[in-house]
């Protein structure tokens, strides 16, 4: 399946010469509710039988023109495969920083499948929508190729998130809020941290993400699922820990999304208490217009493999904050003196890269686009065990 494409119809063909399959979309009827209460369709194409690590090329359109021609490679379903990712979060359509150096790297075929945590064209509802199907037109260039995979931020809150809910087409039942998926030996799940904010769009979200959330990271810790794919990765908006200077949640150590809601009824759980118990291995955040790595910590205390090798075997899970694409609001400040937690940051424009390389290793680096592409800082995270047994 190939998230978020919105044409008319859709015409591949494999590389290898198959005949072209023609399927027809589904159209999505999206009555905007702004000033001029504009209407828009959004057509949505769902491919089957698509052979893994084949290459595919193909067009959209219709008798009223077609669009450029693009190709894309379906998926590896092998658990030996190992994947590479972009990820990063908070990327506008003014000042899209990193954006020319993404379109470059995706149609190098540098990536499998891109991670874009939350936050995305600031903000697709505005301009009745236009600023959105702006945003949609600049990504062409690396959606077109490859997996597009998203949550949700802050600022696609307007109309209870309908123009993320309507534009993009995740995996699962829940208009793309919360869901997870397989690739290589990676578990990776996707949710809301908004939930915890936007309580006027229902409280029983938070709940039901959360009975979710504990249902999947349940199933992926049956010893033969936690077996096959080893690694689970989460990706939210609104991290746990950050050490920026803004008064954002996770800068108090009472974090909403950390340690939940006491302020509600009933009250509401937090998240680092579910994910340490199901051992997630590697948690991705944003909404930070910085970069951040940590330590390995929970309880807001560093948990190290040792000192010398922190990320070999640790014993809580990794924390990464990528939230400097680019955007209008520019990057944020540090606060001068960070706990002991933190690890390394930087205020560079830039993204990170990810690549799950077997059951035991897994890289990341940051890339800084302010200094040409150069790679600011890396990591191997190193695991002969997962698992909440992995912590002990």
């Amino acid at each position: 399946m190939l998230p978020a494409i919105m044409f008319l119809s859709l015409a591949p063909w494999l590389v290898l010469g198959v005949p072209p399959m023609w399927t027809q979309p589904e159209q999505v009827h999206l009555s905007y509710v702004g000033e001029e209460k504009r209407q828009m369709f959004i057509h949505r194409v769902t491919l089957t039988e698509l052979k893994p690590a084949a290459a595919y090329v193909y067009h959209c359109g219709s008798d009223d023109g077609w669009s450029d021609v693009f190709s894309f490679t379906a998926l590896n379903d092998s658990l030996s495969f190992s994947p590479r990712f972009a990820l990063y979060g908070d990327l506008g359509n003014e000042n899209p920083q990193s954006l020319a150096r993404l379109q470059k790297e995706t149609q190098l075929g540098m990536y499998d499948a891109i991670l874009h945590i939350g936050d995305f064209a600031y903000d697709m509802d505005e301009d009745n929508a236009r600023i959105g199907d702006e945003f949609m037109r600049q990504i062409e260039s690396i959606a077109a190729y490859v997996p597009y995979m998203t949550c949700p931020g802050n600022h696609e809150a307007a109309y209870n998130f309908s123009n993320y809910r309507n534009r993009f087409s995740m995996p699962g039942q829940t208009e793309s809020l919360w869901y997870s998926w397989n690739l290589g030996s990676a578990h990776i799940v996707s949710f809301s941290t908004e939930v915890y904010f936007y309580l006027e769009y229902g409280m029983d979200l938070l709940f039901k993400q959360y009975e979710w959330l504990k249902a999947d990271l349940e199933k992926a810790n049956k010893p033969e699922n936690r077996a096959r794919r080893p690694w689970i990765i989460t990706m939210g908006h609104r991290p746990m820990y950050c050490s920026d200077d803004d008064q954002d949640d996770c800068t108090k150590f009472d974090s909403w999304v950390r340690l939940g809601r006491k302020d509600i009824k009933p009250p509401a759980p937090g998240l680092e208490e579910l994910f340490y118990r199901y051992g997630v291995d590697v948690e991705l955040w944003a909404h930070e217009h910085t970069y951040e790595r940590l330590w390995p910590v929970y309880g807001d205390k560093v948990r190290n493999g040792s000192a010398e090798q922190p990320y070999v075997n640790p014993k809580a899970p990794v924390h990464i904050i990528s939230g400097s694409a680019g955007c209008r609001e520019r990057t944020d400040r540090f606060n001068p003196n960070p706990k002991e937690w933190s690890a390394f940051r930087s205020t560079d424009y830039g993204y990170s890269r990810m690549q799950v390389v077997n059951s035991t290793h897994l890289y990341m680096e940051q890339v800084s686009d302010d200094q040409h592409g150069k790679v600011i800082d890396s990591i191997w995270v190193v695991k002969e065990k997962h698992g909440f047994s992995a912590w002990l």
